[in-house]
């Protein structure tokens, strides 16, 4: 009987594990084409046209959140603020918008946008230019925001129809297969900032700076530029987020998207993309937000408790940290 060739299965996994490095959407893909077997095979009634349509839906404010995290990941930071700039944002748009003719809320829209870039622009000189700890400053603005949004207002506002929730709108493909222009916009935003990361000299800058900045500034990276651009670019897509948040519903309040960090934290973990930065794509967390959402959906008409839930998509984030760490430790000696 021939003896397993140990080294060459050896080989086998380090060239698996490079292949992954390469691509680092490879892993969450296939954990989504895995989870999607799965739960097709123990329910009846996850295979459907309407419950990937609702997967979908709710992939467009956590998804287009998640993008922006990315970015601040890739470059070593975190932002745990970003559920609550979304919020404030949201909050202004839903004020701004009250007793407003509908041909007027391209104003309240671009409003919206110009708080949440703002507070990006906020978090990103206090780190790139005076060099805080982003843990910190956006621990700080996020208990900031979220004490302010409640002082800002203390009751549900609702936005009338119209730019505000176009969003919403939509039609069915197939069947009741529906997909709204929201769907097509966070979409549409992973491809533009894929294209922006992995082919153009900014986005190389990205990577430079979250992998080693000493070694960035020393080639001529303007490192305080990159990290004060990203945060701002991360706050548009907040305020993106906060727009796509009227399409799924036209209300809002000061306690909606209470775990809007930890839950993009998660996607972004799951999707492949490094906390220690320098690694991941945007492909791969919008594909982490499905993961998370196919979980969920899946061990509820399973009839699993909901708190099973959070707890096997914490042991998903705590897995692909472990392995994101074993994948670096295998470059280092290999």
């Amino acid at each position: 009987m021939p003896v397993p060739n140990a080294s060459g299965s050896s080989r086998s996994g380090v060239r698996s594990l490079a292949l992954m490095a390469r691509n680092p959407f490879a892993g969450p893909l296939v954990a989504l084409v895995v989870l999607i077997v799965v739960f097709s095979v123990a329910t009846d009634t996850f295979l459907s046209a309407s419950n990937f349509s609702v997967i979908l839906q709710q992939s467009v404010v956590i998804g287009t959140l998640a993008l922006g995290q990315t970015l601040i990941i890739l470059t070593s930071g975190i932002d745990l603020a970003n559920g609550s700039i979304l919020v404030v944002g949201a909050l202004v748009m839903a004020q701004l918008a009250q007793g407003l003719a509908p041909g007027l809320q391209i104003f309240v829209l671009l409003a919206g946008f110009a708080v949440c870039a703002a507070l990006g622009a906020l978090s990103g000189t206090l780190i790139g230019r005076f060099l805080l700890p982003a843990f910190i400053v956006t621990l700080g603005l996020y208990t900031m925001l979220t004490a302010a949004a409640r002082l800002y207002s203390q009751q549900t506002l609702v936005v009338p129809e119209g730019v505000l929730t176009v969003l919403g709108t939509g039609g069915y493909l197939i069947g009741t297969f529906q997909v709204t222009v929201g769907v097509f916009v966070v979409l549409a935003s992973v491809v533009v900032l894929h294209y922006v990361l992995t082919k153009t000299a900014w986005g190389r800058h990205v990577y430079a700076v979250g992998g080693n900045p000493t070694a960035a500034r020393r080639t001529g990276i303007n490192v305080r530029g990159v990290l004060f651009a990203v945060y701002v670019i991360a706050g548009l897509l907040y305020a993106l987020a906060a727009w796509q948040a009227f399409g799924r519903s036209p209300a809002t309040s000061a306690n909606v998207f209470s775990t809007a960090n930890l839950d993009t934290i998660s996607a972004v973990v799951i999707g492949g993309t490094s906390l220690f930065g320098g690694r991941g794509t945007v492909v791969g967390s919008y594909f982490g937000t499905l993961i998370v959402l196919v979980l969920q959906s899946g061990l509820t008409q399973m009839g699993f408790d909901p708190l099973y839930q959070q707890v096997l998509t914490g042991a998903l984030v705590i897995g692909a940290v472990a392995l994101d760490q074993f994948t670096r430790k295998v470059e280092r000696l290999g």
